[in-house]
């Protein structure tokens, strides 16, 4: 891959830009928002002028319900040889692009599962696909070449490719992403006829529940209302677990002492369910199929001990759980897993003891992203 144009300088494209121009690839930049587009072109995204010729590939990094037309305008006009996007939503898109004749031999919908908290191109940054799922969705029609050329440009991003079907990719987004995003949107919003008492008591909980919430709400209802076909039935779902929920809570309230046996039965069949669903994404480490843990190696300054207090403060902000820590050989020559060793660090396959100055932290592998961008942002040093 020579050329590329990515369509849309928010904070996926222009993180995508930002990824293949430190890979060498000329990255050309096009957004109706100039403001944006500046900011990115500032930040060595690439050039904010369009390509003489057609690009080895364009990326519509657009919302789902303007994808279609992006494209078929694009396409008209030849900016590419091959196009992907980005959005969260597959199957709609491609049965819009369809019904406006747009060439799907060279298309191939793309869906990078990463992000963050905020938005917009001055987010952005070249490393946040790195060890990240990004699916790809061809279809019958695709040409091989075209998804070869998706496919390199998940490689060149150092994503890590997925190859779903559009109405399969739909249904796994609307559980793992969409239907979260309502029930952190309609938690957070109990907030409004909350007291003001009860909301200053607010702590992680409230706020790692609701986070998502955060969302543009905007773009969000596009999200949803592209993929309402597969978050309608989950919602339809949670809404009897919650009349379940509401009832068995009734019951304790109004019915004697002695006929509670039955309703508090209930309400722990429901909070156990939730258990063994939260067990599917979250292995304790040492547990049978679990993962071993992802290792950052962070350095200290001279003040080992405050410093370590500090980093330990910062990583209980970032709301991350340590799998295990490691510290560096103390001076009088003591092993490193007599100071402060979680059980788990001993475990890791015999680890060597990082180099003096610095620490390392044992992190489930889904966290090490987050937890990285997290220290760096608080003036770390992280590897």
């Amino acid at each position: 891959m020579h050329s590329a144009a990515v369509v849309g300088t928010g904070l996926i494209g222009t993180s995508i830009a930002l990824a293949l121009t430190a890979r060498g690839v000329t990255t050309h930049l096009i957004d109706r928002d100039r403001e944006s587009l500046r900011i990115a072109a500032a930040r060595g995204a690439g050039t904010p002028e369009p390509p003489s010729a057609p690009v080895d590939i364009a990326v519509i990094a657009v919302p789902p319900s303007d994808i279609a037309r992006t494209i078929a305008d694009h396409q008209k006009a030849e900016l590419a040889k091959v196009y992907t996007d980005v959005a969260s939503v597959k199957a709609l898109p491609h049965a819009e692009c369809l019904a406006l004749g747009c060439d799907t031999t060279v298309l191939v919908g793309g869906h990078p599962l990463a992000g963050r908290e905020r938005s917009g191109p001055l987010s952005a940054r070249a490393d946040l696909f790195q060890d990240r799922h990004w699916v790809l969705t061809p279809t019958p029609e695709t040409s091989e070449s075209a998804l070869n050329r998706a496919l390199e440009l998940v490689s060149l991003c150092n994503a890590v490719p997925v190859l779903l079907d559009p109405p399969d990719h739909d249904r796994a987004v609307a559980l793992i992403s969409h239907l979260p995003h309502v029930m952190a949107s309609l938690t957070a919003a109990r907030l409004l006829e909350g007291e003001d008492y009860a909301v200053r008591l607010a702590g992680r909980g409230m706020r790692d529940v609701t986070r998502v919430a955060a969302g543009d709400a905007a773009l969000w209802a596009d999200i949803l209302a592209a993929n309402a076909a597969a978050v309608g039935p989950l919602l339809t779902e949670l809404t009897a677990d919650l009349q379940r929920t509401a009832e068995a809570l009734g019951r304790l309230t109004q019915d004697s002492p002695e006929q509670h046996g039955a309703a508090l039965a209930d309400l722990t069949e429901i909070l156990r369910r939730g258990n063994e669903g939260r067990g599917r994404i979250a292995t304790p480490y040492g547990s049978p199929g679990a993962h071993p843990p992802a290792a950052l190696s962070v350095a200290l300054g001279d003040d080992r001990s405050r410093q370590l207090e500090r980093l330990l403060d910062d990583v209980g902000d970032a709301r991350v759980d340590l799998e295990g820590m490691v510290l560096p050989p103390v001076p009088n020559g003591a092993d490193a897993s007599d100071v402060r060793d979680a059980p788990e660090a001993r475990r890791a396959s015999h680890r060597v003891p990082p180099p003096h100055g610095s620490v390392e932290l044992l992190v489930a592998p889904d966290v090490a992203r987050p937890l990285t961008d997290a220290l760096r942002d608080r003036g770390w040093a992280v590897r």
